[in-house]
């Protein structure tokens, strides 16, 4: 997924491509929110995340959800070590846990 310092203040992200009644939506509409956990286990805490911008992905029906990590944001403080990432997107009555993969923080 990808490496960032421990000192770093980044934005963590991720893809995501939503349909409805097999047609394109657009999910910026929903509150997303991101977790990280050790790797294996499940999350317990949220941080809510944005969208970057209204509009999908040029050429495509994907959008980009972040949460900004590291010192000085509004999510998490991560110390060095590896990560599993979810997100989650609320939505009614739907709300996907997805895992993204892991992060390494040096």
């Amino acid at each position: 997924m990808q490496t960032i310092d421990r000192d770093s203040r980044e934005y963590i992200g991720a893809e995501v491509t939503v349909t409805s009644q097999g047609q394109p939506y657009n999910p910026t509409v929903d509150v997303v929110e991101f977790a990280f956990t050790a790797v294996g286990g499940r999350p317990t805490t949220w941080y809510t995340g944005g969208w970057d911008g209204t509009n999908p992905i040029p050429g495509t029906n994907t959008y980009r959800a972040q949460v900004l990590v590291g010192p000085g944001s509004s999510g998490p403080v991560l110390s060095r070590g590896r990560y599993a990432v979810f997100i989650r997107i609320t939505d009614t009555p739907e709300q996907p846990v997805i895992p993204l993969g892991q992060l390494t923080v040096t």
